[in-house]
């Protein structure tokens, strides 16, 4: 199933970019605070203030249509702004009272207007005309903006769990091995963690990390292709006492690891390597030569191994520290053009929740060298509230990702899911 921002139309989005003046009935005086604006939960900045106007609040349109990475055209001698959403076409003209929707009339309270050479247009007539959701807090001069619908890919980690924290029994909602639809109409994809290597490119089903394929697990593979999930083998390692440098400079140990990879990945529909702890930098931002030389190598081995599984016809995902963090291994540029994608695992920043800010920075510094629609936001469910969890959704919409992954099934709680499903069509 995909995963699907909750809106009420798809145009909506791309209105509420262009749009991003709010109109909100506040009160009819003058503003005492500044207004701020949110968009799925992240502070959008402006360089001019959101004013109110008649009891109506205007934002800035070309701002916020940004931060929906929505398309806006300003003709400066008609002076109007047109936004695209879908088949909708929204048009506004400065100092005019009417507005145009797929070429029909819309009366305004409140004209758009030119504040400090910018633009700034009524929110409410693009949330009644696109059913785009805006809330208004008076009380704190806040507007948030709920990106609108967009077709996402949900991953789910199946890794062993216990008796408490199964990912059977959370995926399907029946001990094992009794399945029902439980949660698979939240998940598209399985990523299972039943692998791990040593440094002589030996492919293992069991680790000292906990990683290891369970027995029964030819039931997982059958009961997933029941439930149309797709799958993928997990291969987890670390670096933390060398090992993955250790491999990937040993071309005899690498290729071993590659020929094991592609023929276990028959039973699968590709492999997804969790390679992490790779390129510790600390907080220095200096690249040193042994820094360089590990980024090339594993360039190389992400190479070969896609080639590989391209002939197999086998996909390739990677799941590693993000662009921001202590690791500076993954050079996301080229691995991004050598993977099928990359899941971002923007987590263990510290705080718990995870904060926002540098869960955002994470997925724009990747997107900036990485096609977005190949870019997946890891998220820790055990670090996250079912709130919390839903404002990560929204970042992966607002920066267009392809969607989120889950770490890991048997540890997102119920609240959580429904806080999932409230974002799903």
């Amino acid at each position: 199933m995909k995963f699907l921002v909750k809106c009420f139309s798809i145009s909506l989005t791309l209105i509420i970019i262009l749009l991003v003046v709010f109109t909100f009935p506040a009160c009819a005086q003058e503003q005492e605070e500044e207004i701020k604006v949110f968009v799925d939960g992240l502070p959008v900045s402006t360089d001019v203030q959101p004013v109110i106007r008649g009891g109506r609040t205007l934002v800035p349109f070309r701002t916020i249509a940004e931060a929906l990475n929505i398309k806006v055209n300003w003709d400066s001698a008609a002076q109007t702004v047109e936004a695209t959403c879908g088949e909708n076409l929204v048009r506004l003209q400065i100092d005019n009272k009417n507005a145009w929707r797929n070429g029909e009339t819309v009366p305004l309270d409140v004209p758009p207007v030119i504040i400090a050479g910018r633009t700034l247009i009524p929110l409410r007539f693009f949330s009644e005309a696109f059913n785009y959701e805006v809330l208004w807090d008076a009380a704190t001069y806040r507007v948030d903006i709920i990106s609108c619908l967009k077709e996402m890919n949900v991953i789910g980690f199946y890794a062993l769990g216990d008796s408490k924290t199964s990912s059977w029994t959370n995926l399907f909602r029946k001990a094992y091995p009794e399945t029902d639809t439980g949660n698979t109409d939240v998940v598209d994809e399985l990523a299972l963690g039943w692998y791990s290597l040593d440094e002589r490119g030996n492919l293992l089903t069991w680790s000292e990390t906990g990683w290891q394929r369970p027995s029964g697990w030819e039931n997982v593979l059958r009961a997933a292709d029941e439930y149309s999930l797709k799958t993928e083998m997990t291969v987890h390692a670390t670096d933390r006492f060398g090992i993955l440098s250790s491999l990937l400079a040993d071309i005899v140990a690498s290729t071993r690891l590659i020929e094991a990879l592609v023929e276990e990945a028959a039973l699968y529909g590709g492999v997804n390597l969790n390679f992490e702890e790779f390129g510790y930098v600390g907080s220095s931002d200096e690249f040193s030569s042994d820094l360089i030389n590990k980024r090339q190598l594993l360039n190389e081995f992400v190479r070969r191994l896609s080639s590989e599984l391209k002939i197999a016809g086998k996909s390739l995902t990677l799941t590693i520290h993000p662009p921001n963090s202590v690791y500076r291994g993954y050079d996301y540029g080229v691995l991004g053009k050598i993977a099928d994608r990359i899941i971002i695992m923007a987590y263990d920043y510290g705080p718990k929740p995870e904060p926002l800010t540098l869960v955002a920075q994470a997925a724009e510094m990747a997107g900036e060298v990485v096609p977005p629609h190949k870019l997946v936001l890891g998220i820790c469910a055990p670090y996250e509230t079912e709130k919390s969890i839903a404002e990560k959704v929204g970042t992966a919409r607002r920066f267009n990702l392809q969607g989120v992954a889950l770490w890991r099934l048997g540890l997102v709680t119920q609240e959580m899911w429904q806080s999932l499903r409230e974002n799903i069509r």
